[in-house]
């Protein structure tokens, strides 16, 4: 397992963190420690690459990228 800092646009509100939260949570084995406007600290294990919890951020319809 390894911490992971995102940094997500465009969220304005509590139904936004909530929406990132679940977006993160449905993938396998990701453990979300903290989302909040404009972040997320999760723990993800070392066989889930960066780009998918990204693109899981971006389904949810927010930019999101590594810091």
């Amino acid at each position: 397992m390894r911490e992971v800092t995102l940094r997500i646009e465009s969220m304005h509100c509590g139904a936004c963190v909530r929406r990132v939260t679940q977006a993160l949570e449905n993938i396998g084995g990701v453990e979300v420690g903290e989302v909040r406007i404009g972040g997320a600290r999760v723990r993800a294990p070392d066989d889930v690459r960066e780009s998918a919890l990204v693109a899981a951020v971006e389904r949810a319809g927010y930019s999101a990228f590594v810091e």
